[in-house]
């Protein structure tokens, strides 16, 4: 989302789930690849995917959301929306929280079964577009109720997960939702390539009070949006009229590039710092400070069963049994093709999430339960070396 702001443009860059499936950004690239096509066959490869996930324990809680019937939805209008990552809300006094963004359907969250999702691929699989456009058109605008959840900075020291990992939620009963006002779709575009396909978010596109938090992902994709726009619009892509700030000229230091069009700062100096009037860095807008300690180094994750928490949590008390048999039987289809070494170290991820959802999937799949069980009891190193072959 772009918010043309009074004080430059803010971008949020989310996902219509609240977790992903990876916590450090130095994954993103070879996650991106399992989702593409494999190299030789060029076809989609459940090897390649579940081959990943697999080795990869913190993508349960995303799994299990994805191939639930929520991983569907509807239609974009009975789609929710959340920031995933957490942010900084700070004031001019130095004082700073933790928040997260939650965009609720007012038409209420709607999904669609496999089934239903399959004959709609195959009969209208613009229907999700044209449903938007045309609702848009008639006058019927969608909106969504925006909230936020707020954490203080002492709590995020304390708090029973790490609030800056991805791959977990804050509980709303721990920190209930806060309406903050509404998002309205009231006009299509008048040309789909120029307000839609040249569109650039770059999520460290900020305004004054909001900031970044130590979100290992987020961090990493404060560098990558903006070096894909770059590669993907060019060096000046902020120029084009959909991405560029409606409060005026932002005051920078960047010259020259393909499609140059802003004037490219006249005879104004191009280095800072400078005596010739040159824009100068405002300390009032500086983000407060926070402490980071530790030693600087690739660290391994040292895996726990924290992973499997709320995936556990999400599955015996959040779905009903219409959701858990759509799961098992989303998942069965398509982990089922996958080669069995990677079905039993999967279904034993399932398995240490919730030992009625392993057992399901192991059912479904034909698998040896004690199998899955002596697997999942198992460190993930373990388990990775006995899957191997």
């Amino acid at each position: 989302m772009k918010f043309y702001t009074d004080e430059g443009n803010y971008d949020m860059v989310g996902n219509n789930t609240p977790v992903f499936f990876i916590r450090d950004a130095i994954k993103f690239p070879d996650f991106i690849h399992t989702q593409k096509r494999h190299p030789a066959k060029h076809t989609k490869d459940p090897d390649m995917m579940w081959d990943f996930l697999s080795l990869t324990p913190e993508s349960i809680h995303q799994v299990t959301i994805l191939f639930s019937d929520r991983g569907t939805p509807k239609s974009f209008r009975h789609m929710d929306g959340h920031s995933s990552h957490t942010y900084m809300f700070y004031n001019q006094a130095g004082e700073h929280c933790w928040f997260k963004w939650h965009f609720k359907a007012d038409l209420g969250f709607q999904t669609l079964t496999d089934a239903e999702a399959t004959e709609l691929a195959g009969t209208d699989p613009d229907r999700a577009t044209k449903d938007l456009y045309d609702s848009i058109e008639a006058g019927e605008y969608p909106s969504w109720t925006v909230y936020v959840q707020i954490m203080t900075a002492d709590d995020a020291k304390n708090y029973k997960f790490d609030p800056f990992d991805i791959t977990k939620v804050w509980y709303h009963a721990d920190y209930p939702l806060i309406p903050v006002g509404k998002m309205v779709l009231n006009r299509n575009p008048e040309n789909f390539f120029a307000e839609v396909e040249q569109v650039a978010f770059a999520p460290g596109n900020f305004v004054p009070g909001i900031g970044v938090s130590p979100d290992k992902m987020l961090l990493g994709r404060l560098f990558s949006y903006p070096d894909t726009q770059r590669h993907r619009l060019g060096a000046n892509f902020h120029q084009i009229p959909i991405n560029a700030s409606k409060a005026g000229l932002t005051n920078n230091y960047q010259r020259d590039g393909v499609m140059n069009i802003d004037g490219n700062g006249g005879a104004g100096p191009n280095y800072y710092p400078n005596s010739f009037d040159g824009p100068e860095p405002d300390a009032q807008y500086a983000v407060p400070a926070i402490d980071v300690t530790g030693l600087v180094d690739r660290h391994p994750f040292v895996l726990s069963d924290v992973d499997f928490v709320q995936a556990g949590e999400l599955y015996r008390r959040v779905m009903s049994d219409t959701d858990r048999s759509n799961l098992i039987s989303n998942i069965c289809g398509n982990l089922g093709q996958a080669q069995k070494r990677i079905q039993l170290r999967q279904t034993a991820l399932f398995y240490k999430a919730d030992e009625d959802y392993g057992k399901r999937i192991a059912k479904t799949l034909g698998l040896d339960l004690t199998e899955v069980k002596n697997l999942a009891d198992m460190s993930q190193e373990e388990r990775v070396k006995a899957t191997m072959s």
